[in-house]
């Protein structure tokens, strides 16, 4: 007969000690706290195997992250690169509008 969720199970996988007991807020869930020499080091709502116990015991090197650098952006022109979207007047070579402000800022 298998222990109903409702109480306490203690056993070892490898030299890891594994406590599971029901899960807060469900009936059939089960925790899986993993212990080493009385040191808690994580826990599972699934039954761990010993690689996901040798994981939490010593995860792998992460590289830092590289910084995204919003200053490079190849493809475009400098910020003080001679604009070519205007004529040597200063003027913008887009399309002419009659009614538009002469020398006015367009997006």
């Amino acid at each position: 007969m298998a222990p109903s969720p409702q109480q306490r199970r203690q056993f070892k996988i490898g030299k890891y000690d594994i406590l599971a007991q029901p899960a807060l807020g469900s009936m059939h869930m089960l925790r899986y706290t993993v212990m080493l020499n009385g040191k808690r080091l994580g826990a599972f709502l699934s039954m761990p195997t010993e690689s996901d116990c040798k994981f939490l015991e010593s995860p792998p090197v992460v590289p830092p992250l590289k910084i995204f650098q919003v200053t490079y952006r190849p493809g475009r022109p400098k910020k003080n690169a001679n604009n070519g979207g205007e004529n040597k007047d200063g003027e913008s070579s887009g399309p002419t509008i009659p009614w538009a402000i002469k020398g006015q800022q367009r997006y």
